[in-house]
């Protein structure tokens, strides 16, 4: 059975007051720097998940700079489990980059099995330079790495990335608005790629050529369309709403987004 579930990144802007300047790196790091102190980190996810759950959602995407797994300690996590659970939102996947090192993707490893997400959902530089340790890393852990498509053209480069995939263990996290800044009809990647596809992060975006994303059918992303490529190709996984406005906040967007979403999927 599909499930919906919110993207935290979708907040990447909020530390900054929506005044991101200069790119995605400069929300991370401010994200960062807020969340990490633990004598306020069990204030400050709380609130970041009572909005969620105000929203609708029964379940999250993680993103990596509310929880990181360079500085998330013991205390940090058993707060986020006690948090979410206060809250009755599940962890459906992990979101992020998970590391450039054997010891950077196992931490990531460890913070997905401590929060019980199954998915990676995102990428790592050792899909190319140490895939097999990628995999072994996945196996002992009893998880799935989605490799999340941003620079690629289309589904053909995206499967070369994961050099076809690792059945159980390596597949696709198609990202719909990424394909529609490369111009590609997301509908279409998602047939293409169904034989490796084990999470959507459904977003929308104004243009090709750019990465403004808005709230679903705003956009030229066929949501609709890419809905019923899921239903057509029997997908049963989840889909991760997703808006990461950089001078606004996402709120009422999301949560049309969610409506027209669950609309679909009835």
């Amino acid at each position: 059975m599909t499930t919906i579930s919110c993207m935290t990144a979708n907040y990447v802007a909020r530390q900054l007051n929506y005044r991101m300047t200069s790119g995605w790196g400069q929300g991370d790091a401010a994200t960062q720097a807020f969340f990490r102190p633990l004598d306020t980190f069990a204030e400050r996810f709380e609130d970041l998940l009572a909005e969620i759950a105000d929203l609708g959602f029964e379940a999250i995407d993680l993103w990596l700079a509310h929880l990181h797994p360079t500085w998330a300690t013991p205390d940090h996590i058993a707060t986020a489990e006690a948090l979410l659970g206060k809250f009755g939102l599940r962890v459906n996947s992990l979101a992020g980059s998970f590391g450039s090192t054997h010891d950077e993707f196992a931490a990531s490893c460890r913070l997905a099995v401590a929060l019980g997400a199954p998915i990676l959902g995102g990428s790592t530089p050792l899909l190319a330079s140490n895939r097999a340790d990628v995999v072994a890393l996945l196996e002992a852990h009893d998880l799935v790495l989605g490799y999340e498509n941003h620079p690629e053209k289309n589904p053909a480069e995206v499967l070369a990335k994961i050099g076809g995939g690792v059945p159980g263990r390596i597949g696709v996290a198609i990202d719909t608005g990424w394909f529609g800044t490369q111009g590609y009809n997301a509908a279409t990647a998602i047939v293409e790629l169904s034989a490796t596809l084990v999470y959507v992060h459904l977003k929308d975006v104004l243009a090709a050529g750019a990465h403004e994303t808005c709230r679903y059918g705003h956009g030229i992303v066929p949501i609709a369309a890419c809905v019923h490529a899921l239903q057509q190709i029997g997908y049963q996984g989840g889909i991760s709403v997703e808006h990461e406005p950089e001078h606004s906040n996402p709120n009422d967007d999301v949560r049309a987004s969610l409506a027209l979403l669950q609309g679909l999927l009835a």
